[in-house]
Protein backbone atom coordinates (compact mmCIF):
# COMPACT_ATOMS: atom_id res chain seq x y z
CA UNK A 1 0.00 0.00 0.00
CA UNK A 2 1.30 3.49 -0.96
CA UNK A 3 1.70 6.03 1.62
CA UNK A 4 -0.69 9.18 1.68
CA UNK A 5 1.96 11.42 0.02
CA UNK A 6 3.70 9.82 -2.98
CA UNK A 7 7.15 11.20 -1.47
CA UNK A 8 6.77 8.99 1.22
CA UNK A 9 5.84 5.95 -0.12
CA UNK A 10 9.66 4.39 -0.07
CA UNK A 11 9.96 5.38 3.61
CA UNK A 12 6.85 3.55 4.36
CA UNK A 13 7.72 0.54 2.85
CA UNK A 14 11.43 0.84 4.34
CA UNK A 15 9.58 1.18 7.49
CA UNK A 16 7.52 -1.65 6.53
CA UNK A 17 10.29 -4.04 6.21
CA UNK A 18 12.50 -2.89 9.08
CA UNK A 19 9.48 -3.34 11.59
CA UNK A 20 8.48 -6.99 10.19
CA UNK A 21 11.92 -8.53 9.83
CA UNK A 22 12.74 -7.13 13.49
CA UNK A 23 9.05 -8.47 14.41
CA UNK A 24 9.40 -11.90 13.17
CA UNK A 25 13.36 -12.53 13.59
CA UNK A 26 13.58 -11.06 16.89
CA UNK A 27 10.68 -9.83 19.04
CA UNK A 28 8.53 -13.06 18.14
CA UNK A 29 11.34 -15.18 19.00
CA UNK A 30 11.82 -13.74 22.35
CA UNK A 31 13.95 -11.14 22.09
CA UNK A 32 12.36 -7.99 23.36
CA UNK A 33 15.35 -5.90 23.38
CA UNK A 34 14.13 -3.25 21.48
CA UNK A 35 12.66 -1.68 18.04
CA UNK A 36 15.98 -1.11 15.53
CA UNK A 37 13.04 0.73 13.54
CA UNK A 38 12.93 3.56 15.54
CA UNK A 39 14.74 6.44 13.61
CA UNK A 40 12.81 5.20 10.40
CA UNK A 41 9.55 5.50 11.86
CA UNK A 42 10.01 9.49 13.04
CA UNK A 43 11.20 10.02 9.25
CA UNK A 44 8.58 8.29 7.64
CA UNK A 45 6.09 10.20 10.38
CA UNK A 46 7.29 13.49 9.76
CA UNK A 47 7.05 12.66 5.81
CA UNK A 48 3.22 12.06 6.59
CA UNK A 49 2.73 14.89 8.64
CA UNK A 50 4.29 17.07 6.30
CA UNK A 51 1.75 15.70 3.53
CA UNK A 52 -1.15 16.16 5.42
CA UNK A 53 -0.70 19.40 6.01
CA UNK A 54 0.28 20.06 2.28
CA UNK A 55 -2.69 18.28 1.33
CA UNK A 56 -4.45 20.27 3.45
CA UNK A 57 -6.15 17.03 4.80
CA UNK A 58 -8.75 17.76 7.98
CA UNK A 59 -7.31 15.78 10.52
CA UNK A 60 -9.20 17.13 13.63
CA UNK A 61 -10.49 14.77 16.37
CA UNK A 62 -7.77 12.01 15.18
CA UNK A 63 -5.20 10.76 17.62
CA UNK A 64 -2.15 9.83 16.72
CA UNK A 65 0.06 7.56 17.62
CA UNK A 66 3.57 7.85 18.63
CA UNK A 67 6.32 9.19 21.40
CA UNK A 68 4.65 12.33 21.16
CA UNK A 69 1.25 12.34 20.98
CA UNK A 70 0.73 13.52 24.45
CA UNK A 71 3.24 16.55 23.77
CA UNK A 72 1.77 20.02 23.34
CA UNK A 73 1.94 21.57 19.77
CA UNK A 74 4.74 23.62 19.51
Amino acid sequence: MNSVGEACTDMKREYDQCFNRWFAEKFLKGDQSGDPCTESFKRYQLCVQTAIKEKDIPVDGVEFMGPNKDKPES
